[in-house]
């Protein structure tokens, strides 16, 4: 999904830190990649916009790469469930402002809930992909691949389409995409009429394929 450029750090380069960074990479964003393991970020400073070998749970580490500066820091390390809470901590303490953490079990949820994670995800749960699209975007609150190039995308309308109905956006000839619903509150209304105004805050949930849904996105953001 498009979106204004944002930084981005992913500490922890495994298979679920590593999707997140390679798709934030190819959604534009400045990345930074962070791990201890030389390997590992060698494997990625070709992919990110930086490739730090780093220890997270060293404060003045993170001080020394400017780490509060970040928009977004996902940490995404293995099963050193310390290493990843110390982390955290550090983060917040480092006054960073959006976190998400991968956890590896519920027990370590409530951990990281606790010092003020600001999101928690379980990678056996959640796509890298579907994550990173929801972090990089300002308008995408949800995201659903159905193929590599078809998704399912919970997109907020704003001021630029307020009050428009389906047929003056005319979106399926313009951008490829249906609606197929839209949340309004605690109301859906499904296979809405090509009559149905949308408001801002609405809630639109559109099916098609990412090049489309990135235009369509763009458009809402200008």
């Amino acid at each position: 999904m498009s979106g204004s450029k944002k930084e981005f750090a992913v500490i922890g380069l495994g298979r679920f830190g590593g999707s997140i960074c390679r798709e934030l990479s190819q959604l534009g964003m400045e990345v930074m990649a962070i791990d201890v393991d030389e390997d590992r970020v060698n494997e990625f400073s070709n992919i990110a916009s930086h490739a730090v070998i780093a220890d997270s749970t060293d404060e003045l580490v993170l001080k020394s790469l400017g780490i509060r500066n970040f928009d977004h820091v996902v940490v995404a390390i293995g099963d050193n469930i310390q290493a990843s809470i110390l982390t955290t901590l550090m983060l917040k303490e480092l006054g960073v402002e959006n976190i998400t953490v991968k956890a590896t079990n519920d027990y370590h949820e409530k951990v990281l809930r606790k010092i003020g994670a600001d999101q928690v995800v379980h990678p056996e749960r959640d796509m890298g992909k579907r994550i990173a699209n929801t972090i990089a975007s300002t308008s995408v609150l949800d995201y659903l691949e159905l193929s590599d190039e078809h998704s399912v995308v919970e997109l907020m309308a704003n001021k630029r389409i307020h009050g428009q109905t389906l047929r003056d956006l005319n979106i399926r000839a313009r951008f490829g995409l249906n609606i197929v619903a839209i949340k309004r509150g605690k109301e859906i209304f499904v296979s809405p009429r090509a009559t149905e105004a949308i408001y801002e805050g609405d809630i639109l949930i559109m099916i098609g394929a990412d090049d489309e849904i990135d235009r369509f996105e763009a458009y809402l953001e200008k």
